[in-house]
């Protein structure tokens, strides 16, 4: 929503302050500035000059010498200008010595402006310039009278009639505003018009409102002799209004009016144009114009389209309808799509003489949902959209009926043609001031709260329990609404801190949120980094990570409007993503990188589930640079420790995943589950996404780990008696694992077994080949006595029993 501030001034006329001191308050009131272009922040010392005398330049054939005169004691200065339409006696703007200007003839403008200083064009001294339009900041939408190409000359405009030499030229363009943008939020439908804007403006500064004096106009005929109006569609049209006005004549709108809607960033059309777009932007209630030559039967009726018809609108194009659609039709045909846009075949031309005026309330969320459908979104239908009220409907019609007298645009006709068959009326609602002050921790007493709801028209009855809400104020609905009505005013910075009142709860995270938790805060400790990345992606990808054409990952389920191809699926696999990372940072020569993302999946047995999909959060970590299989592992077990899993986890290499180097992954398993997998990135795989060394992948089953996630610590104390330890050193096959061996460590270890650790691995000349050699430092404890040599030396028996049983042997 863009306003020029001299528009709001218009109707708060006793507002007087700085640019900046109407945005910082408009904003602490709830009415947020975006921002704010001042016309005149770039442009000085520019007065209106007069040319009295015009020599040509002696060395330049496209120049010429002007001596301009700039006050009314006769005092002058010369200027070289090469501009062509200069004559003597032309009225002109002129900026001096030191001055500034926004731009040039391109109609560029500079940023901070350009500074003029006085010097010599071609060896003849020149003290200042005239000025374009365009080195106003301004262009010829905004200012018609303006030539294409030249000075700005005052001569015969007669709305600078009675200025004088000197004056401030960039007061007597109106430059000293500034246009202002606003971040109006959907509930406040009355602020996406001026007349809103300016009510905001009036409670906030606590100066008076005086909006426009709409008179009823119209001759002594009556409106409904020339149409009728039937509303079929009820539910999607609360009130329809039309007026007819004969003997147009078709002009341009006048120059204030041009300026305000270029402000508003619409283009000037023509006087009845201008109008309709006028008050749409006064009143936030649009309006239109339809030939009422073309109006067959001189009826009007508003009903849905049927399924499979064609209209052509106003801008050539033809649209597909549907049942869903609203339109207006006569009594033949469509001639408009409400809310939207008009028809071609009823459109105002310049041989108008009798024309239909429509103001009406057309549903928002059936206009929103109708544009989408039919691809078409015009600036009506971005009000009509917010739900409008249907009470202003009225005043917005006598508003654009007075103008089209005021400014001679035709005669209006008498009495209006007014559906409204439910009337919506000011509603009441509870108040209690004891409840709002406790909702914002405030003290403000019922006077002050009488005085706000005074400048916002809310009426608080006497008792001061009840407030009557005016029908355009549709936000105000309930107690907290008005608490906010207190607030904006009282000052969001004068609110004191409190603390809340209420009973104490125990907070925290849910369970699975903790476990999460757990293994990111693990992953950190590890040096490994957050990443995220998209939940939908392409279906190459699956080509990439050379899945098989059959393979259950491959049913995705598909987005129904994707961004593209790369992003028309959600994601089966969570691995793209990482592997897309580290590809980047490898080819941005970053060495040592470390990632890992809490990523969902999305799981379904078909691509369009009748049910919601399956998401499970998969943990995945990857890194390139130092580290290997065994580092990942290791990373691995450190957040299933973290997580409370000691001692069932196992891994097992079942070649089984595509993605990762056949001889170099293994897949995760805590007791009965596999919970996860880790590996070496395939060399092809590596290849597709650009990886030039080699990546390794970790996943973790989030949902699985909430399964077997423990943090029920047990505090044991130091331990009285001591520990005994064995070492053991083993000859073993290559295909035996060290999960294998130290299942049957846990197992026939026993209550005193404390711990074991692998501290040697060996495979070379003193071992013959295939076999390999392994060293463990088993620890004995008895927490009730000390240990006997007997006791142990039966369970390290029991150990190599069920080791031999497997093919491993003492090592001699």
């Amino acid at each position: 929503m863009n306003t020029p501030l001299s528009w709001i001034k218009a109707y708060v006329p006793e507002l007087d302050c700085t640019v900046q001191e109407y945005c910082d308050a408009m904003t602490l009131s709830g009415t947020k500035v975006e921002g704010a272009t001042c016309f005149d922040a770039d442009l000085d010392k520019i007065i209106v000059a007069k040319i009295v005398k015009i020599d040509k330049h002696p060395d330049a054939d496209k120049l010429v010498v002007c001596q301009v005169q700039i006050n009314e004691e006769g005092d002058t200065i010369q200027i070289v200008t090469g501009a062509k339409n200069v004559f003597e006696g032309a009225i002109v703007p002129a900026v001096l010595d030191g001055g500034k200007v926004a731009g040039g003839h391109d109609g560029s403008v500079t940023a901070g402006g350009i500074k003029i200083k006085k010097g010599k064009l071609r060896g003849v001294e020149s003290n200042g310039m005239m000025c374009s339009i365009e080195e106003l900041g301004q262009t010829r939408d905004n200012y018609p009278d303006a030539p294409e190409d030249g000075i700005f000359i005052f001569n015969d405009l007669p709305q600078y009639k009675g200025i004088k030499l000197g004056d401030d030229a960039i007061e007597v363009f109106g430059l000293h505003d500034a246009n202002i943008e606003y971040e109006v939020t959907s509930n406040r439908v009355d602020c996406f018009g001026i007349i809103g804007i300016a009510r905001e403006a009036a409670a906030t500064f606590r100066k008076p409102f005086v909006p426009p004096v709409v008179k009823e106009t119209g001759n002594n005929e009556k409106a409904s002799d020339y149409i009728s109006v039937e509303v079929k569609a009820t539910d999607l049209c609360s009130r329809y209004i039309a007026r007819v006005v004969k003997n147009i004549k078709i002009a341009p709108s006048p120059e204030w009016m041009q300026r305000r809607l270029a402000a508003c960033g619409i283009r000037p059309i023509n006087n009845i144009v201008d109008i309709t777009n006028y008050v749409m932007e006064e009143y936030g209630q649009p309006m239109h114009a339809y030939d009422l030559d073309t109006i067959e039967g001189k009826k009007i009726v508003v009903d849905r389209a049927k399924d499979g018809d064609t209209f052509v609108t106003l801008d050539g194009q033809e649209r597909k309808l549907d049942a869903g659609v609203l339109m207006i039709n006569d009594g033949a045909k469509a001639v408009g799509i409400a809310g939207i846009m008009g028809g071609e075949n009823s459109k105002i031309t310049d041989d108008v003489k009798t024309m239909l005026f429509e103001a009406a309330c057309f549903d928002g969320t059936n206009i929103r949902l109708s544009g989408r459908r039919i691809g078409l979104r015009s600036d009506a239908a971005g009000k009509f959209e917010k739900g409008l009220d249907p009470n202003t409907t009225m005043e917005a019609m006598n508003r654009a009926c007075q103008l089209i007298e005021e400014l001679g645009a035709g005669e209006v006709v008498g009495g209006c043609v007014d559906v409204y068959p439910n009337p919506k009326k000011p509603w009441v609602v509870p108040f209690s001031l004891e409840k709002c002050n406790k909702l914002l921790g405030t003290n403000v007493g019922m006077d002050e709260v009488r005085e706000y709801f005074k400048r916002l028209e809310l009426d608080l009855n006497e008792a001061g329990d009840a407030v009557t809400v005016p029908t355009w104020r549709q936000d105000v609905l309930r107690n907290a609404d008005l608490a906010e009505e207190i607030a904006r005013f009282f000052g969001y910075d004068k609110i004191p801190t409190t603390l809340p009142s209420g009973e104490a709860t125990m907070g925290g995270y849910p369970f699975e949120k903790r476990v999460e938790n757990v293994a990111l805060d693990a992953a950190v400790a590890h040096s490994y980094c957050e990443s995220m990345t998209y939940s939908f992606e392409s279906p190459k990808v699956f080509d990439k990570l050379l899945y098989a054409k059959d393979a259950p990952e491959r049913v995705a389920i598909k987005i129904s409007n994707p961004l593209g191809e790369d992003f028309s699926v959600m994601r089966t696999v969570p691995v793209n993503g990482m592997l897309t990372s580290l590809a980047t940072n490898y080819n941005r020569r970053n060495k040592d990188v470390k990632l890992f993302e809490m990523a969902k999946v999305y799981l379904s047995d078909s691509e369009k589930p009748v049910e919601l999909p399956d998401e499970r959060v998969k943990m995945v970590l990857g890194c390139i640079g130092e580290g290997d299989f065994f580092t990942m592992k290791g990373t691995l077990e450190e957040i299933l420790i973290a997580e409370g899993m000691k001692g069932l986890v196992t891994y097992e290499n079942k070649g089984n995943i595509p993605f990762l180097h056949p001889g170099r992954q293994a897949v995760v398993t805590y007791g009965n589950k596999e919970i996860g997998y880790l590996g070496e990135v395939h060399p092809d795989v590596a290849d597709a996404y650009g990886i030039g060394e080699k990546a390794y992948l970790g996943v973790l089953d989030m949902k699985l780990i909430c399964e077997f996630a423990n943090f029920d610590y047990k505090y044991e104390g130091i331990a009285k008696f001591p520990a005994m330890s064995r070492d053991i050193s083993m000859v073993m096959k290559k295909e035996i694992t060290a999960g294998q061996i130290e299942e049957i460590i846990r197992k026939r270890g026993g209550k005193l077994l404390e711990s074991y650790n692998l501290f040697d691995i060996y495979e070379g000349v003193q071992i013959r080949p295939g076999y390999k050699s392994m060293a463990y430092t088993v620890t004995f404890r008895d927490k009730e006595k000390t240990l006997e040599d007997k006791t142990v030396n039966e369970i390290m028996d029991k150990i190599l029993k069920s080791l031999e049983e497997i093919g491993v042997e003492l090592r001699k």
